[in-house]
């Protein structure tokens, strides 16, 4: 029996391998698309939820965890729940060489287990297709997580105006917003909360998208918070940068201001974890939604909050720096790249 897919946001056609629901011993997140990742993995959590009441939700970075660890947390029982959701975010990096038959034999050891104490979640933005693929989809689902074709975003802007924000987009501007941002769900979603907030309850019409949609291209460089948090190292978001200096003539201001910001983020976030607390106390402070704070919270588990705050601190000054003009603006920007790309040499994940 086919399974449904996890939402009506979820851009068609459905995935061949079917959708994701709480009988998925095993899954994978297959695509570039990081919004979609975290939106699919948002909606197996809630899956998860109705059938097991609490779930406990353990993530590792692929490029650094040990697949004896990964596999450990699935089979071991929760300090909490009953039940865990056990994420690999890089996947590629660690399902590999000798790990990948470790894969395959605990996707063997869980088919036709009557009572699983955790579902494993492969993401991914590569990943290398092989045996255990077949393994997968016949304990869970494999779900594709590139951006639509245009047709596909138009549509899914319509339904996500309706079931998230309670509101609705007129054809022509749902086509018009696809047409100036582009297929990025990520993006999307937030020129669509900016836009209802700004429809004050009526309907998102053509023209209220060309004045804001328009005016907002100004704030593009803080698009470039996406690239930082998804990059496995600095060349994507040096040529980000390069893109928001020589082609887009985005002000070094704003930029260097986005690279606060999000150095702020990260801070707060890491010196919480560190302390025990819950990253959801942290969402209506930092002015986060559940979708884009989930990248900053696994950003901040990868960093130490000295670390975190050596950041910050960076960000601050070349923000100052670009304001008044001292030394050359570009290059302290690229510096701040770099830095906020680099692992964390004392973090333990």
């Amino acid at each position: 029996m086919a399974k449904r897919a996890p939402s009506d946001d979820a851009p068609a056609p459905k995935p061949k391998s079917g959708g994701l629901d709480a009988s998925a011993r095993v899954a994978l997140l297959q695509g570039k698309d990081s919004f979609l990742r975290s939106l699919y993995t948002s909606n197996l959590r809630k899956a998860l939820e109705k059938v097991h009441d609490s779930v406990d939700t353990v993530v590792f970075d692929g490029a650094s965890a040990s697949a004896a660890d990964v596999l450990d947390e699935c089979r071991s029982f929760g300090l909490i729940a009953g039940y865990k959701l056990v994420v690999v975010d890089n996947a590629d990096q660690i399902v590999k060489e000798a790990n990948r038959p470790l894969f395959e034999r605990y996707c063997e050891s869980v088919s036709g287990s009557e009572a699983p104490g955790a579902t494993l979640l492969l993401r991914a933005g590569n990943w290398h297709a092989g045996n255990l693929d077949k393994l997968i989809a016949a304990v869970g689902a494999i779900v594709k997580c590139d951006e639509p074709s245009e047709h596909d975003a138009i549509n899914w802007v319509s339904k996500r105006a309706i079931k998230e924000y309670q509101a609705s987009i007129a054809p022509p501007a749902a086509e018009l917003l696809v047409g100036r941002v582009g297929c990025s769900l990520g993006r999307l979603d937030s020129e669509l909360s900016k836009l209802v907030a700004a429809s004050g309850g009526a309907e998102i019409t053509r023209a209220l998208v060309i004045e804001f949609v328009g005016a907002s291209r100004e704030e593009a460089a803080w698009g470039i918070q996406s690239t930082l948090l998804g990059a496995t190292g600095p060349s994507e978001a040096l040529g980000h940068l390069r893109y928001l200096i020589d082609v887009s003539r985005q002000p070094s201001q704003v930029i260097a201001y986005a690279f606060t910001d999000l150095a702020r983020k990260l801070h707060a976030m890491s010196r919480t974890l560190q302390q025990g607390g819950s990253p959801q106390s942290l969402f209506k402070p930092l002015k986060l939604w559940p979708q884009s704070a989930e990248p900053i919270v696994a950003a901040a588990r990868r960093r130490s909050p000295d670390r975190a705050l050596q950041l910050f601190r960076a960000a601050v000054e070349a923000d100052i720096r670009s304001k008044s003009g001292l030394g050359e603006q570009d290059r302290s920007l690229e510096m701040l790249v770099v830095q906020l790309t680099t692992p964390d040499p004392t973090s333990k994940k």
